[in-house]
């Protein structure tokens, strides 16, 4: 996967180097690259920003350096080896919620161009040329702002990244993990058995893989009851069978409504 970032704060991504992105880039799964967006600015002050029409406070990201910003990093042509427009990630508290589906879908591009703003964010049109030529999405990690795109990026970067294949060392934690089939995890326990007198559960220990993999379920299913009960509200009734259905029942849950079959 190539990606393309560009922001006024280029050394914000220097923990990219870091850990499994930074293995990954150095391993050419990955192919990285931060951009400084003053880099197509032309006046002595490299001027990114003006005041917003309409009045109000804050400055607003001026089109001029980000078209030729976009123009240089996905032109219209094709490049020498083929490489077709990238998917354009704008981050913005008006966006899309992130989540780990889009995490999926994005993995699957071949090219990802992040825009980061500052300010009041990046003039729409921008935007709006930009969806002219190549795929746009503005993505939001909350309902709450940031000072800019930035820490934003990283993290949705890192959701990413973390599903391209040979990334991970063990593929399987994907499977297991929270939100990897509408669920939180359920707790994880290491040595020692015992801890300032708290002890892993006996079931952990019993090494009967179907009682362990029976209550890392209903853990996972009264977790996300608990605490996301919005996750529960939306999975497929078909997806919860009736342990699954008991489980809930005896932690005070209620469940999906069983689809009738007509």
């Amino acid at each position: 996967m190539r990606v393309d970032i560009v922001s006024i704060f280029p050394e914000y991504f220097a923990p990219l180097d870091l850990s499994l992105i930074g293995k990954a880039h150095a391993n050419g799964l990955l192919r990285l690259a931060v951009h400084d967006l003053r880099t197509w600015t032309h006046d002595v002050h490299r001027t990114v920003d003006d005041t917003p029409y309409g009045g109000g406070p804050g400055m607003v990201m001026r089109p001029e350096p980000w078209g030729e910003a976009l123009d240089a990093l996905a032109p219209d042509e094709l490049s020498p080896d083929g490489h077709t427009l990238p998917r354009l990630l704008v981050p913005s508290p008006a966006g899309v919620p992130f989540t780990q589906a889009l995490a999926h879908e994005l993995a699957a591009e071949s090219h990802l161009l992040f825009a980061c703003g500052r300010y009041e964010g990046i003039d729409q049109r921008v935007l709006e040329h930009a969806a002219t030529r190549m795929p746009v999405t503005e993505v939001s990690l909350g309902d709450y702002v940031l000072f800019g795109g930035e820490v934003a990026v990283l993290v949705i970067l890192e959701a990413v990244t973390r599903l391209l294949p040979g990334v991970l060392g063990n593929a399987g934690s994907l499977d297991e993990e929270s939100h990897a089939h509408g669920l939180l995890e359920a707790p994880l326990y290491t040595k020692p058995a015992t801890w300032r007198g708290f002890d892993v559960p006996e079931v952990l220990r019993s090494g009967d893989h179907g009682r362990i993999a029976r209550w890392r379920r209903d853990e996972a299913l009264l977790r996300t009851a608990s605490r996301r009960p919005d996750l529960v509200g939306v999975l497929p009734p078909e997806s919860l069978d009736a342990r699954d259905r008991a489980a809930l029942d005896r932690g005070g849950f209620s469940s999906p409504p069983e689809r009738v079959a007509k």
